[in-house]
């Protein structure tokens, strides 16, 4: 069956690289990089979209959801990046941030081909993960017509969960099916349809805001430093001493006898450095505070 695509701003060509065969090395560069600054104003004008599903991710994860990124291709690439960086920058369980691509782990690195559109296979995928409706989705397609991604918002929507698309094109089929849709329209690429450019770009800067703005409000960043970095190396750990000493003022010897002793959770270390507390003292008026650093060192200080 044959797909229209006439209709698509991602497929269509751009005017302005209808030579670009012809052009200099440093002439394709710039063109390149004029059509990449569009990027960041389009996601601009998506901020209130993108507001309200940080919000809804929020109280999905506040309940006791998780969330599931679901995309094919290039898509699907960027949520698997999204949700393996969570863990090691916000010590959030692995199982808090998943993403499902279409063809699995083989996908992540050669196309399987046919998967993007067995929207069967996107609704399987999703129920094979124990998917509730306590979870959010989050289907992510430039196009937006992605069936793989559709049957999976529609398995998503069938169980009464909370859904969220992402693509760059206007009222796409995607977005008729999200709760929350998220529209990031960056027009035709320089190469046309290669929508691994403008396209993936503005997807790349959408999933990072959705996944910090919502481990900020869990209370997984005091000030703008990552009080929840788990010290799994070297880099890490001497990070995690530097945030202690950033925001308590003490010293390297200090700093590195408390962590120690909280095995280099950052947060207990900050709360007993600050209200002179014990380290079981400290964890408990963290949970008191829900993870929020500075409300946990005002309870500790009785304040």
């Amino acid at each position: 069956m044959s797909v229209d695509l006439s209709k698509l701003t991602t497929e269509l060509r751009n005017g302005d690289s209808m030579k670009i065969d012809q052009s200099s090395t440093l002439e394709v560069l710039q063109l390149i990089n004029k059509e990449d600054r569009v990027v960041a104003d389009a996601v601009q004008l998506a901020l209130p979209q993108i507001a309200k599903a940080v919000d809804a991710i929020y109280q999905s994860l506040k309940k006791g959801g998780r969330l599931f990124y679901v995309g094919a291709g290039t898509s699907g690439r960027l949520g698997v990046i999204d949700a393996a960086e969570c863990p090691p920058t916000f010590s959030t369980d692995p199982d808090l941030v998943q993403a499902i691509i279409a063809g699995g782990e083989k996908a992540l690195l050669v196309a399987v081909e046919g998967a993007e559109d067995d929207a069967e296979l996107g609704s399987s995928d999703l129920d094979k993960q124990n998917f509730s409706s306590k979870d959010v989705i989050v289907g992510i397609a430039a196009s937006g017509r992605t069936p793989y991604v559709i049957g999976a918002l529609e398995y998503a929507k069938s169980i009464g969960a909370e859904t969220i698309s992402l693509s760059c094109n206007l009222d796409s089929e995607i977005s008729k099916m999200a709760n929350h849709p998220i529209e990031v329209i960056t027009g035709p690429e320089v190469v046309t349809g290669s929508t691994r450019l403008k396209a993936a770009t503005a997807q790349k800067m959408v999933l990072n805001m959705l996944s910090t703005t919502v481990m900020i409000k869990l209370g997984k960043v005091y000030e703008n430093l990552m009080v929840d970095v788990k010290a799994s190396n070297q880099k890490l750990i001497e990070r995690a001493k530097n945030i202690v000493m950033t925001v308590t003022n003490a010293d390297e010897e200090l700093a590195s006898a408390i962590l120690e002793k909280t095995n280099y959770e950052v947060k207990p270390a900050i709360v007993m450095i600050e209200a002179d507390v014990t380290y079981e003292e400290a964890n408990k008026v963290i949970e008191l505070a829900e993870g929020m650093v500075r409300k946990a060192i005002n309870l500790a200080k009785g304040e």
